[in-house]
């Protein structure tokens, strides 16, 4: 029971954490590192997960302006997850990046960098890159160090988690009532899925109680052998978007990232 409860409280990343693959095959001591974006303007949301009180993950999300391809700006979307204080029961220190088109958001390459073990968790090491090719509409996923190669067909409404997240922040404005359907690609599985908009009030540690817009879709956890739950995004109704609150319904226990501070790096 114990140890089902640990698994309980580690069993997810951020949203795009927990969409990111724990059901994932694990591989050698790759060296592979996320490359460095270029400098630029940038804003820093930093989060922090409680279970039962206690912190056990802190987590950021960045989104700064990039470089260009062939003569198109991009921004990239950078995100962090690192475990607290648990020494040898479980240490995690997982990279995610997404270098999407500056206007519209469709993500370019998503990559992954999951580097995580103790006692309480299986061991993962392993280096990850998405391209998203819109000429041959095809996602190319390439995995380890030999480059393991898989094709998936890809639609124009499909994203990468952190694609998806800067698309809400950035361009899309967000109605309650609407209901927003598109297909999202974590490098393990294409799912469809379609969220659900709502108006709320949500206390926040630098905020208060604020008003707030919700995007809710149901999904299936990996980590719980696919039983279906919830995730939350909540963004201010202020204008601004800001992200708040992101909320995790799993099959069994609910755990939230609220948002700590906001940097500009």
């Amino acid at each position: 029971m114990r140890q089902y409860r640990w698994k309980l409280a580690i069993g997810f990343l951020l949203f795009i954490g927990t969409l990111s693959g724990w059901g994932f095959s694990a591989y050698g001591n790759e060296q592979n590192q996320i490359p460095e974006t270029k400098p630029g303007p940038g804003k820093v949301f930093l989060y922090t997960a409680k279970k039962y009180g206690v912190p056990i993950l802190k987590a950021s999300i960045k989104i700064e302006n990039g470089s260009s391809e062939q003569g198109k700006p991009l921004c990239h979307i950078s995100a962090s997850v690192d475990s607290l204080h648990f020494g040898f029961l479980f240490r995690m220190n997982n990279r995610f990046l997404s270098t999407v088109q500056a206007e519209t958001c469709s993500p370019v390459r998503y990559v992954k960098e999951i580097d995580q073990e103790g006692l309480l968790i299986e061991k993962k090491h392993y280096f990850q890159t998405v391209t998203f090719d819109y000429l041959s509409k095809k996602i190319v996923v390439e995995k380890g160090e030999k480059k393991e190669r898989q094709e998936i067909p890809l639609s124009s409404d499909t994203y990468d988690p952190l694609s998806m997240f800067a698309k809400y922040y950035l361009k899309e404005e967000i109605h309650p009532g609407q209901d927003i359907q598109m297909s999202i690609f974590d490098g393990v599985k294409l799912r469809q899925m379609v969220f659900y908009s709502k108006k709320g009030k949500v206390k926040s540690k630098i905020y208060g109680e604020v008003e707030a817009v919700c995007l809710e879709s149901n999904t299936s956890f990996s980590s719980f052998e696919d039983k279906e739950g919830k995730i939350r995004i909540w963004y201010t109704a202020d204008g601004g978007k800001t992200p708040i609150l992101i909320e995790l319904e799993l099959p069994r226990g609910h755990i939230e990232f609220e948002l700590e501070s906001i940097e500009k790096r």
